[in-house]
């Protein structure tokens, strides 16, 4: 990712919808800026009063005093209602921002979530809009004012004396060129600091997520290590980062002092010639401080910028990350479970296939038991058959229509899925039982959590079905037992149990698989089992190897094969090895 006028462009957009309130804050910022730059004259006027012995105007000075006191108050106010419309505008965009990452969260395909690591993502949604939010109320905040701040007072540094104003000219530059040090410094140091960042984010989630593996694998040592190298990656990129920063302040003063003094000893001649009063001094002393100050806020709000421009750089590339394969607005509608793979091709590596001219016909009501030794293709057909990846070739059929020519959502409306990673939502037991059907009633969800056999555990919970619990709050046999009943009260045509009994002790399986035996009546089923012993009852048993299907039949012509099958069968109940 380059700094380039183009994440302006696209962070543009997004500002575009609060335009009427830009321009009122503009507007709002000008005039605040105008007040109180008008103030310093009132003050020179009130200097010149109080010169001389015996000459003090108290009326001229008690009036100039009290405009100064409603100009401060007027400026006041004017402040306060732009920073609440600053503010406004500030987390308005950044929440239709975050709000378009997540629902480009819903529309990526899987390919890329798998690629990709929760923590690295999570960092660009949450993280980097939180950095881009502080850059944009700072650049509303003080840009806006900055510059009207150094147009005002040149103009009011003319009508006071035009060498001075020239000599101030003439000393700018050296601001600039500080400028652009700094913040060329500062965006590489900021955009490499985002990018370890969200490395860091992403390790932390990978070992808090798996701290039960990095403990009994002894890893703690090697996870604190590995933790240790990027926490100093960060250090050194932000310690340059804030180095770069840091020199803003002083950078910036330096250069003020330096034309501070200049103007003094210009307006001290000009006072002993007779061409400038001490009030006019104090009025050009007070503009020269005042027209440099903007210097030093626009370079703070660069440097912030900066760091800004690199996050919204990330969370923009995340967000044109190409969609999954559009889809066709037909509905598939409901269906009696007819599934038919013609000459399938699939890859998740373009120079590496997987699945080659993959042909299978499944009549309605088949129950198919998919097996093989691990990484031969199960899991890849199953998210193949769910659209979750697109096949490369071929066509995959749900009753004769091709199922890139419906809606994903309708395609899987029709298929209950139960997998060995469970999930489960922070809510309530309820809320995660329903969660493919929001409607059911309360006997609906007590019957479903029966026959699934987990409601023995869930009326032992403090608030029943009320309880709220989260992915620690549960064994995972007791997880993997509310995803069983999310499937058993839907009831779809088709379901997809995929090592759906892995983590539940053997006594329940038995009594999940009677449940199951009663659900599968009628439907298409496909399961994905390691233990052999749970698919003998299979109408069909489809052995892979390497993408293809290289045996199929019932277990018993299987056996009597005495081919791949038979192996693998004999491997786990003789413990002869493949």
């Amino acid at each position: 990712m380059k700094k380039s006028p183009g994440t302006i462009r696209k962070l543009l957009t997004f500002v575009g919808a609060y335009k009427v309130l830009l321009i009122l804050s503009i507007l709002i910022s000008a005039f605040v800026v105008v007040l109180q730059l008008y103030v310093p004259i009132l003050f020179g006027h009130c200097v010149d009063f109080l010169i001389g012995k015996g000459k003090v105007d108290f009326e001229g000075l008690n009036h100039k005093l009290i405009w100064i006191l409603i100009l401060i108050g007027v400026s006041g106010i004017g402040t306060w209602i732009m920073n609440v419309i600053n503010n406004r505008m500030t987390f308005g965009i950044v929440r239709a921002i975050r709000s378009k990452a997540i629902r480009k969260i819903q529309t990526l395909p899987l390919a890329y979530l798998d690629r990709k690591g929760v923590g690295d993502i999570a960092s660009r949604v949450i993280t980097d809009t939180d950095q881009l939010s502080d850059g944009l109320l700072l650049g509303f905040t003080q840009l806006v004012a900055g510059i009207v701040t150094i147009g005002v007072t040149l103009y009011f540094m003319f009508r006071m004396n035009i060498w001075v104003t020239v000599l101030v000219l003439v000393l700018t530059p050296i601001s600039f060129f500080v400028s652009k040090f700094i913040a060329t410094g500062s965006f590489k140091m900021f955009k490499l600091q985002s990018e370890i960042r969200g490395q860091q984010t992403a390790l932390t989630e990978e070992m808090v997520g798996g701290a039960r593996i990095v403990k009994a694998f002894g890893y703690e040592h090697r996870a604190k290590e590995r933790f240790d190298e990027v926490n100093e990656e960060l250090r050194k990129a932000s310690e340059k980062a804030v180095f770069y920063s840091s020199l803003t302040n002083p950078s910036t003063r330096a250069v003020n002092s330096m034309i501070y003094a200049c103007v003094a000893l210009m307006g001290a001649y000009y006072i002993i010639n007779g061409n400038l009063t001490v009030g006019g001094l104090s009025i050009l002393l007070s503009y020269a401080n005042q027209y440099m100050k903007p210097f030093t806020d626009i370079t703070s709000v660069v440097t912030e910028f900066q760091y800004a421009l690199s996050c919204a750089g990330r969370v923009f590339e995340f967000l044109e990350e190409p969609d999954q394969v559009p889809e066709k607005e037909e509905e598939l509608g409901k269906v009696s479970g007819n599934v038919e793979v013609s000459a399938v091709d699939f890859s998740y590596v373009e120079e590496k296939p997987l699945i080659e001219s993959f042909n299978l016909k499944i009549p309605a009501g088949t129950h198919v038991a998919i097996v093989g030794p691990t990484g031969c293709g199960k899991t890849t057909l199953i998210n193949l058959f769910m659209r979750f990846y697109e096949v490369k070739a071929g066509k995959i059929l749900v009753d004769e229509k091709d199922i890139t020519d419906v809606t994903r959502e309708s395609l899987r409306l029709n298929y209950g899925m139960v997998l060995q990673e469970t999930w489960l939502k922070n809510a309530t037991v309820r809320e995660n039982i329903a969660f493919g059907r929001e409607d059911a009633t309360e006997e609906e969800i007590i019957r479903a959590a029966k026959e699934s056999h987990s409601w023995s555990f869930i009326k032992r919970l403090p608030e029943g079905l009320d309880t709220v619990i989260n992915d620690s709050s549960l064994s995972q046999g007791q997880k993997q037992l509310l995803c069983i009943t999310r499937v058993m009260l839907t009831l779809p045509p088709m379901l997809i149990l995929d090592e759906a009994t892995s983590s539940i002790d053997t006594r329940t399986e038995m009594k999940i698989q009677n449940a199951f035996e009663k659900m599968m009546e009628g439907r298409t089923t496909f399961i994905v089992a390691h233990r052999l012993s749970t698919i003998q009852s299979a109408d069909i048993i489809l052995v892979m190897n390497e993408g293809h299907i290289v045996e199929q039949g019932s277990h018993k012509e299987l056996l009597e094969k005495k081919g791949f099958y038979s192996n693998l069968y004999e491997s786990q109940f003789a413990g002869i090895e493949i």
